[in-house]
């Protein structure tokens, strides 16, 4: 309707003289619905330019207007205020609207707002050192449903998991499960204190110490008996930990719905020398340079305070350096949009990648980055403590295990990203409207059950119904909130903000119950009855596809 009403408006304007050629036209939706459906302030813009007042403008243009819109799509055109124009929409209209939800079914939402251009999101990208964590949860749930909204708007999706099986982190992984194996063939050695807790004298004094590397040792010993203890070092305990975590974290993701498509290895940004050609290309681009031993990013040129350490005087590369190489392969293959999710402590770093890749040449503008704060989680009014290496942490299987995969998904999405979460343990697990997710999915199941009684009192699904009779307000009101849930899900996508799509849903669950109310459908008229019962189809679908963008399921029965 935005766009038949733009139309018809800049007919109108073509018209008049002294309109700017550049003028912009600006639609909103009204909070409240005495003003109509859709409303501009254009008259107001105009004022100046044409240096008349608004009301004369806006009554010029809606006489235009009125001689130029189909009747069966807009039902008034009313001046309101200072000059705003006021659009009603034609029960007519509503009714085919209805139709086109309703042929649309489950890929009602979906636009080409994207026009099928690739794009990645790199998401979870946890190197494999332990299980997921409460805190790898947000990122992985808001990556996917990024990735579910850019599919649902038109884009060629690719969901990618990066991750280093090198380096000094996996190196300790393995010296941990080292002592650990060591401990288990040989019982009864030399012990110490590390973090309050007993371990083997030869484990590393910075090592992990969760229950996971006894279980990944324990499962070594039973394959290989006492045969590693010889081993010259620690690439076998390193291998091994690595493919039992990764099969764990590859777990714990399906629980959750996440599938990856690719897998990036860091370590072969090594391998083919894309990370030294960065370090060569940015220094003939005249950023970077040699000062004690260390290679430095001269970032003071690009406006900050300090310049950047790339390579440390050990030679090992900051993570800034690969993440420009992998960034640069990134947009290498070709991929139009690129979205990264990073935790709040990157937000002083990220800069400094997208600034190498402009110097290497490439359109840094393709990359989105979308910082998210960390997550709190909370027991009985307490914070539950948190940590990787003291293993005093809640896992992401342990949250899913006590509140449900759907509402952990849900509790993720339900504030913006950029805000600290706080996930309620005490409120996921309540069976009550006061839960989103439950208050939801029950929307859902509760038209499914009305389905199922309609059709024993002979009201199927399959007759075709008389939309026209749907004029009751409450039943306006439906259609015109669910005609909005394209529009919800663009803004959405283009705002990386999923959260706003469970706060529409949850309007679409509120103004259905009021329509419920209101509007019977069982008892009611055959023909009346039919066409609310699509309705509440119409409903059902929105819910449907709404949860399904967020990854949560849509249950028929609760």
């Amino acid at each position: 309707m935005k766009a038949y009403l733009a139309e018809q408006l800049q007919h109108v304007l073509a018209e008049m003289e002294g309109v700017p050629a550049d003028f912009s036209l600006e639609f909103q939706t009204p909070n409240n619905p005495d003003h109509g459906d859709l409303a501009t302030n254009t008259a107001l813009k105009l004022a100046r330019p044409l240096r008349q007042n608004p009301r004369q403008i806006a009554e010029t243009l809606a006489q235009a207007l009125r001689d130029r819109v189909d009747p069966d799509f807009v039902e008034a055109i009313e001046i309101a205020g200072p000059g705003f124009l006021n659009f009603r929409f034609s029960d007519r209209y509503l009714a085919r609207s209805l139709e086109k939800i309703l042929a649309a079914g489950a890929d009602y939402g979906r636009t080409n707002l994207g026009e099928e251009k690739p794009a990645m999101v790199e998401y979870v990208s946890a190197n494999p050192t332990g299980p997921l964590t409460v805190g790898h949860g947000r990122n992985a749930v808001l990556g996917d449903t990024f990735a579910n909204l850019l599919e649902w708007v038109g884009y060629d999706v690719t969901r990618e998991y990066y991750f280093n099986n090198a380096g000094r982190q996996m190196r300790v992984l393995g010296q941990s499960v080292r002592a650990r194996y060591a401990a288990v063939a040989q019982p009864g050695g030399p012990t110490k204190a590390v973090e309050g807790r007993t371990v083997p004298e030869n484990f590393p004094d910075d090592g992990y110490l969760g229950a996971y590397i006894q279980d990944i040792a324990q499962a070594l010993y039973d394959e290989h008996g006492d045969a590693l203890l010889d081993a010259e070092d620690e690439t076998p305990f390193k291998e091994a930990a690595e493919k039992a975590i990764f099969a764990d974290i590859d777990a714990t993701l399906k629980r959750l719905g996440i599938v990856m498509d690719t897998y990036f290895n860091e370590h072969s940004l090594y391998e083919s020398n894309a990370v030294w050609e960065a370090v060569d290309r940015l220094r003939a681009a005249g950023y970077v340079y040699d000062k004690d031993g260390a290679v430095w990013f001269e970032t003071t040129k690009l406006g900050k305070d300090k310049d950047t350490v790339l390579v440390k005087s050990t030679g090992e590369p900051t993570y800034r350096l690969p993440d420009i190489a992998y960034h640069a392969n990134k947009l290498d293959r070709g991929f139009e949009k690129v979205v990264d999710i990073f935790g709040a402590d990157h937000i002083a770093t990220y800069p400094d990648v997208l600034d190498g890749l402009k110097l290497l040449g490439y359109d840094a503008e393709k990359v989105d980055v979308v910082i998210y704060q960390f997550v709190t989680l909370t027991r009985g009014g307490e914070q539950v403590k948190m940590s990787t290496r003291k293993a005093t942490y809640e896992t992401l299987d342990d949250l899913m295990d006590e509140v449900g995969e759907d509402v952990t998904r849900f509790f993720f999405l339900m504030r913006a990203p950029n805000t600290h979460l706080e996930f309620d343990l005490d409120l996921a697990k309540e069976a009550s409207d006061k839960n989103p997710v439950f208050y939801l999915q029950y929307a859902h199941a509760r038209i499914c059950s009305i389905q199922r009684k309609a059709a024993e009192e002979g009201l199927p699904l399959d007759a075709t119904p008389d939309l026209s009779l749907l004029t009751h307000e409450s039943e306006a009101a439906l259609i015109k909130e669910l005609l909005l849930f394209p529009q919800a899900l663009q803004r959405a996508a283009t705002d990386y903000a999923p959260h706003q799509v469970a706060t529409f849903l949850r309007e679409v669950a509120t103004v259905f119950s009021k329509f419920y109310r209101d509007c019977h459908i069982l008892g009611e008229p055959h023909d009346l009855a039919t066409a609310r019962l699509h309705l509440a189809e119409a409903a059902r679908l929105v819910l449907h596809n709404g949860l399904m963008v967020l990854g949560i399921a849509a249950p028929e029965r609760m």
